[in-house]
């Protein structure tokens, strides 16, 4: 059974590592939407998870890149009423040293995090800002504080992300919306997996080991729930004790 009183969340990027892990964590109390960009199957794969285990979930497909289409899935979407949690997950890698990056590795990886928060987030601004409650949470990364070799591209996207959330937030504080940046480090996963093995990870975490998308997925269900409400305008590192 559907319960209409249920807020909606939507999630980009839902359907990788940690956006499903965070799709799963929030759908014990939202309705979620999760987004995919092209491959809808994978995100209709974590919608079956959520429903089998009693939670609520649809699945959407669109290019954050792609302001128009991007704008014509929202319509959609915010036909139903507002969407009131906005995890902004959505994001990519295309790693080289910055002599010899070319011009499209820069503008995909900045165009998917940045003018991919703008393209979701601007319209969904309004209609969270009249019901006068809202969550907006961005996945940033750890090189986005500290910089990392060969990911010039990626850090510029994410920290842009970081100033974007802080300007944001002091515009919707007054209106009960509050905007979270969460920075991760290395989160066990698909990405993680070719780039980093044990002994490494041991060098670099002073915990010894890489996080879990679960242990993400939990800090961003509290920034999403009322008990973060006086929480916003942060950029909170989850990363096992490394510097940053």
């Amino acid at each position: 059974m559907t319960d209409k009183s249920l807020k909606r969340a939507l999630v980009t990027g839902g359907s990788g590592d940690i956006g499903s892990a965070i799709c799963k964590r929030l759908a014990e109390h939202y309705h979620v939407i999760v987004h995919a960009n092209s491959h809808l199957e994978r995100a209709q794969e974590v919608v079956r998870d959520i429903t089998d285990a009693g939670g609520q979930a649809s699945a959407v497909a669109f290019d954050v890149r792609d302001a128009q289409a991007s704008a014509a899935s929202l319509d959609t979407l915010l036909a139903e009423g507002a969407i009131q949690v906005l995890v902004n997950n959505a994001g990519i890698h295309d790693d080289a040293v910055f002599p010899g990056m070319s011009a499209e590795q820069w503008h995909r990886v900045i165009d998917v995090s940045l003018h991919g928060f703008f393209n979701v987030t601007q319209p969904l601004s309004m209609p969270m800002i009249r019901t006068r409650w809202g969550r907006i949470i961005s996945v940033s990364s750890i090189a986005a504080v500290v910089g990392n070799r060969g990911q010039v591209n990626y850090a510029a996207a994410k920290a842009a992300l970081h100033g974007a959330s802080k300007s944001l937030s002091l515009e919707l504080a007054s209106r009960g919306i509050t905007v979270n940046v969460v920075a991760p480090g290395i989160i066990e996963g698909s990405m993680a997996k070719g780039a980093f093995d044990a002994a490494v990870i041991a060098q670099m975490v002073p915990m010894k080991r890489a996080g879990q998308p679960r242990e993400v997925a939990d800090l961003v269900a509290f920034l999403a729930s009322d008990a973060a409400a006086y929480i916003s305008g942060q950029v909170i590192s989850i990363n096992g004790g490394m510097p940053s």
